[in-house]
């Protein structure tokens, strides 16, 4: 299920300007106890991680890391949840964002595998 318009937006206020967003899941830092939630934000120029308010994942508050748009998020591993590593940290999300995943590596290192906008004009 995609993230709301409303929280796409509050993750747009934290990017640099012009910055066009491309996908946004949110994602749980492992191991716990010391659990962290994120908001992943792919654009069209960098992965940025914003870390999220402690009882409200869908507020960020705050740039934890910044990757170059180059920066694989996948494979996908799947165990006791599906899990992805960046930066030296396995982030888990949830089984419907591992699609989310696949398609922002793809748009970045295989984008002919991506099927054509059927609308390009909208």
């Amino acid at each position: 299920m995609p993230v709301s318009a409303t929280i796409r937006e509050r993750c747009r206020a934290m990017l640099g300007p012009g910055e066009d967003i491309r996908y946004v899941f949110p994602a749980v830092a492992l191991p716990p106890p010391a659990t962290i939630g994120f908001l992943v934000v792919v654009t069209d120029r960098s992965i940025t991680l914003l870390s999220t308010k402690m009882f409200s994942r869908d507020e960020p508050s705050g740039v934890w890391a910044r990757y170059p748009r180059r920066t694989r998020l996948g494979p996908v591993e799947f165990g006791s949840g599906p899990r992805i590593e960046i930066g030296g940290m396995t982030l888990e999300v949830d089984d419907e964002y591992a699609a989310v995943v696949a398609a922002a590596d793809a748009e970045a290192f295989s984008p002919g595998d991506l099927p054509r906008d059927p609308l390009p004009d909208l």
